[in-house]
C-alpha cells in the first residue's frame, strides 16, 4: 500500500510523525539475525531513516541492544512530546480564534509609551506630556487602553503605584519647532480641542480612567467611532496633537495607603496648593493636597529605590470611511452644580461649575449596625444636544459602589458598576477598583432629546470617610442611527500551514472538532507505540539483555 497518498491529508509538518506511526503500526521491517537454538543474538536492524540502529552480533551477550532500545525509547518520548505540542498548538489556535472573533476589518492597533516619570516611596507625579505619540491622519478612534509599567515592561500593581488618573486631550499646536513631549509648553500658543461637554473647561479629555484602567472596556461599537484628524477643521499654520496627564502616587512604605491615595492633606503635610494659595481648613483631602512632587508620610526608617515608570497605551482606530457614524464625547460630573464658578477659595482656579471631586462623610453608628452605609450624590444636568447613546462608563475611586444615569422621565439610560480585586497581582489588587462595567445599549434604543435633563447618581460605601472621590460618567452619543445595514463581517478563517494543510472557518464548533481529532490521533498513536514497543521487548526476552 502506497502510504504517500495520505500525505496531502495531514500536511508536511504532521506527515513526518504520521508516516513513522504508520510504519510502526504496520510492523517496521526488522531483519532479525538471532540464533534461537543457541540463545545467541546475532544482529538486528530497524530499517527506518529516523530510527536506524544496527546491532552488531555478539557471541556472549546482547548488551549492545541496550543502546538501540534506549534510542527507541527516546524516539517514542520525542514523538509523544511532538504530539503534545500538536495539541497545545491547536488549543492556542482555538483560543486565539475565540479571542479575535470579535475583531473588525480594517482596525489598526499600535502601542506607545509615555515619557518616563520617576517615583520614590510616598512621592507623587502629576505630569503633563505634550505632543505624545499618536496615530496620524483622518481617522475614527475605536479604543484607548493604558496601564503603568516599569522600565522592564512589567505591569506595576496599584498597591505599589496607585494610578489616580490618566487623561488624553486633543489640541492644535503651531507647526514648526516645539518642545517635544514637554510638560512646560506655553499654553497661550495652543488651541485646546475639548469634547462636547458638559465640563469643557475642566474635563475636556476624550479618554480618561484611573485604577480601573486594566479591566474597563473602552471599545466603541460598530458602526461608530470618535472622529479626529479632519484636516478641514485644523486652523492654518497648526497641526493636531495630543496631550496626556498622568497622576500617580507611590504607596510603598506609607503609613496609610488609603489615605495617601485619597490625598488626605494631613498625610502630605501641605498647607498651600500648587498655585501657592492657602488651603482652607475645611478641605480635608483631594487634588489640591497631592500635586506633583508632594510627599505622603512614610513609616519611620522605610527606604527603597526610585522607580522609573511609563504609561503604556494601546490605541485602536480605523481610517475615515463614509459608512462610519461619528459620536460625540460627553463627560457628566456628579459635582456639576450648573452654576457659574465662584472666585473664592479654591474655586477661583475652576473655570466651570464642575468641581470634579467631593468628600464622603463617615456614616453614623446606627447605619453601621443596620448595614446601611451608602452615600448617594445626585446631579441633574441639561443636555444641550441629544442623540442616541451607544456607550457609557463611569469613573469612581475606592469605596465606589456604582453610578447610574437616568432620563428625564426616570428611565435608566446607562449604569456602571465597579469590580474590586482580591489578590496582589497587577489587575487584581485587593480592595482597589480594578474595573468598571460599561453599558452598550442596543443601537437606537436609548435616545436623549435636545435640552433633556438627565440625572447622574453616584454611590459610595460610607463605612469610613473618603476624600477626593469622583464620579465622572462618560457617554458617547450619535446624532443618528445608521439606516443601511452593515455588510456581514468577513468570516474568520484559520489556516494551517505547518500541522494541517488547508483552512477552516473559525468557530467554536470547528475548534472543538479539531481538538477531538487531535485527541483521537494521540490516543491511536500512543497505543500503536506502546503495542510495538511491548512486542519489541517481548521479542528480546530470554536473551542476555538488561534495559538501561
Amino acid at each position: 500500500m502506497d502510504s504517500e497518498r495520505y500525505k496531502p491529508v495531514f500536511g508536511n509538518g504532521l506527515w513526518k510523525i504520521v508516516k513513522d506511526v504508520m510504519i510502526v503500526a504496520k510492523g517496521t521491517k526488522m531483519e532479525t539475525l538471532c540464533d534461537g537454538q543457541q540463545g545467541r543474538f546475532v544482529g538486528e536492524k530497524l530499517e527506518n531513516s529516523d530510527w536506524s540502529c544496527t546491532l552488531a552480533p555478539y557471541k556472549s551477550s546482547c548488551s549492545h541492544l541496550a543502546s538501540c532500545s534506549s534510542l527507541l525509547r527516546k524516539q517514542v518520548s520525542k514523538m509523544q512530546k511532538e504530539l503534545v505540542s500538536v495539541l497545545l498548538s491547536l488549543l492556542l489556535l482555538c483560543h486565539t480564534t475565540t479571542a479575535f472573533s470579535s475583531n473588525h476589518a480594517g482596525v489598526k492597533t499600535e502601542t506607545f509609551l509615555s515619557p518616563p516619570f520617576h517615583l520614590k516611596p510616598g512621592s507623587v507625579a502629576n505630569k503633563f506630556f505634550f505632543d505624545i505619540p499618536f496615530p496620524k491622519g483622518h481617522i475614527f478612534l475605536k479604543s484607548f487602553d493604558a496601564e503603568v509599567i516599569d522600565e522592564h515592561s512589567n505591569p506595576v500593581p496599584l498597591h505599589e503605584t496607585y494610578l489616580h488618573h490618566w487623561v488624553v486631550e486633543r489640541y492644535y499646536g503651531l507647526k514648526g519647532p516645539e518642545p517635544v513631549q514637554s510638560d512646560e509648553l506655553d499654553l497661550s500658543k495652543i488651541i485646546l480641542v475639548t469634547n462636547s461637554g458638559l465640563c469643557k473647561n475642566t474635563l475636556g479629555q476624550y479618554y480618561g480612567l484611573g485604577s480601573e484602567t486594566r479591566k474597563t472596556d473602552t471599545w466603541v461599537p460598530d458602526p461608530y467611532g470618535i472622529e479626529v484628524g479632519d484636516p478641514e477643521l485644523v486652523p492654518a499654520g497648526y497641526e493636531e496633537r495630543w496631550v496626556m496627564n498622568v497622576h500617580a502616587i507611590d504607596t510603598r512604605g506609607v503609613t496609610d495607603r488609603l489615605g495617601c491615595t485619597e490625598c488626605r492633606c494631613g498625610l502630605y503635610n501641605v498647607t498651600i496648593d500648587e498655585y501657592g494659595d492657602e488651603i482652607p481648613a475645611n478641605y480635608t483631602g483631594g487634588l489640591y493636597c497631592c500635586y506633583d512632587q508632594t510627599q505622603c508620610k512614610l513609616k519611620e526608617g522605610f527606604q527603597s529605590v526610585m522607580k522609573k515608570l511609563f504609561l503604556r497605551y494601546t490605541v485602536k482606530w480605523v481610517d475615515w470611511a463614509p459608512h462610519i457614524v461619528p459620536v460625540k464625547v460627553y463627560i457628566l460630573d456628579v459635582t456639576d452644580t450648573g452654576l457659574p464658578p465662584s472666585d473664592e477659595g479654591l474655586n477661583k482656579h475652576s473655570y466651570s461649575s464642575c468641581k470634579v471631586e467631593y468628600e464622603v462623610k463617615e456614616c453614623d453608628s446606627e447605619k453601621k449596625m443596620n448595614g446601611d452605609c451608602i452615600d448617594s450624590k445626585i446631579a441633574r444636568l441639561t443636555m444641550p444636544h441629544g442623540g442616541y447613546v451607544v456607550y457609557g462608563v463611569a469613573h469612581q475611586h475606592s469605596g465606589g459602589a456604582g453610578s447610574w444615569l437616568y432620563g428625564e422621565d426616570g428611565r435608566l439610560l446607562c449604569d456602571s458598576i465597579p469590580s474590586y480585586g482580591n489578590g496582589a497581582e497587577a489587575g487584581n489588587e485587593a480592595n482597589y477598583i480594578v474595573g468598571m462595567s460599561p453599558c452598550y445599549p442596543k443601537p437606537g434604543s436609548v435616545k436623549i432629546s435636545d435640552g433633556e435633563t438627565v440625572t447622574v447618581v453616584s454611590s459610595y460605601n460610607s463605612t469610613e470617610m473618603h476624600t477626593g472621590v469622583m464620579c465622572l460618567f462618560y457617554i458617547l452619543v450619535a446624532d443618528e442611527v445608521p439606516v443601511d445595514p452593515l455588510p456581514p463581517p468577513p468570516r474568520n478563517m484559520v489556516c494551517f500551514n505547518f500541522l494541517i494543510s488547508g483552512c477552516i472557518e473559525a468557530t467554536v464548533k470547528s475548534c472543538a472538532l479539531l481538538l477531538i481529532v487531535c485527541l483521537v490521533l494521540i490516543y491511536i498513536i500512543s497505543r500503536s507505540f506502546c503495542r510495538t514497543y511491548r512486542m519489541y521487548r517481548y521479542h528480546m526476552k530470554g536473551y542476555e539483555f538488561v534495559a538501561a
